[in-house]
C-alpha cells in the first residue's frame, strides 16, 4: 500500500519517521535538535534554564522548514503523519508532486511566521516544533477541492463533509488560540497554515486579492 502512494506524499512520511527516529536514537529529550526547532525572535534561550542546550541557539532562518520535521512524542508525528497520508495523497493526485510539495512547504513556512508574529505580540518564549501548521494547510486545501468529499473523524467517530471539518477545526483552533485553553499548542501556526494555504489557493486560481493567471494556468477544481 506504501508503494501505492504518489512520491511526494511517500517522500514527507520517509523524512518525518526518519528524522524522528534519528530523535529517539540520539537524544529523546530533544535539545540535539534545539537549533533546528523554531525559536521566537530575539530570544536568548541560554538564560531560559532549558539544559544543556548547543552554544547560540536561537532564531535562525533555516528553522522556517526544519521545524515542521521534527516532533516531540510519538502521539505528536502519529497524528500529523496519518492526517498527511489521508489529504496528502489526493490532494497530490490532484495537483502533481511538484505543486503539492510547493504547497506544503509554504504551508510549513506561513505557520512558521505566523507563529513568529504571535509569540512577539504575546511574548512567548517556547519554540515550536511539527508538521502541524503544514498538514492544517493540507486540511484546508481538501476541504476548498473536495468540499463534498464524506470523512470520519476519529475522535468522535463521526462521519461529516471536509468542508464542515474545515470550518470546525478553524473554528476550534481559533478559539482554543485566543483563549488560550489549547495549553502548550501553537493554535496560531495551525491557523497560519491554513491562511497561507488559503492565499496560495488563491492565487493559482488568480482569484482576489490576486489578479487571474495567464491562460491555461491556475487550478480548474
Amino acid at each position: 500500500m506504501f508503494n501505492q502512494l504518489p512520491k511526494g506524499t511517500q517522500a514527507l512520511l520517509w523524512i518525518n519517521g526518519g528524522v524522528f527516529l534519528l530523535q529517539q536514537l540520539i537524544d529523546p529529550s530533544g535539545n540535539a535538535f534545539a537549533s533546528f526547532m523554531l525559536w521566537p525572535l530575539g530570544l536568548d534561550p541560554s538564560s531560559m534554564g532549558l539544559g544543556a542546550l548547543p552554544p547560540g541557539v536561537g532564531f535562525m532562518p533555516w528553522q522556517l522548514l526544519t521545524y515542521g520535521f521534527l516532533h516531540e512524542g510519538l502521539s505528536h508525528i502519529f497524528f500529523n503523519m496519518l492526517a498527511l497520508l489521508m489529504f496528502g495523497a489526493p490532494l497530490e493526485y490532484t495537483w502533481g508532486t511538484k505543486r503539492f510539495l510547493t504547497y506544503y512547504l509554504i504551508c510549513v513556512v506561513g505557520a512558521g511566521l505566523t507563529y513568529l508574529g504571535w509569540a512577539a505580540a504575546m511574548q512567548i518564549s517556547s519554540p515550536v516544533l511539527g508538521a502541524s501548521g503544514g498538514v492544517f494547510g493540507l486540511l484546508l486545501a481538501y476541504g476548498m477541492l473536495f468540499p463534498k468529499q464524506r470523512v470520519m473523524l476519529l475522535f468522535p467517530p463521526i462521519p461529516m463533509d471536509a468542508r464542515t471539518l474545515v470550518i470546525g477545526y478553524g473554528a476550534v483552533e481559533l478559539l482554543m488560540g485566543v483563549t488560550g485553553l489549547g495549553g502548550n499548542i501553537a493554535h496560531f501556526a495551525h491557523l497560519g497554515g491554513m491562511l497561507f494555504g488559503w492565499l496560495v489557493i488563491r492565487y493559482w486560481r488568480g482569484q482576489p486579492p490576486f489578479r487571474k493567471p495567464p491562460r491555461g494556468g491556475g487550478i480548474r477544481r
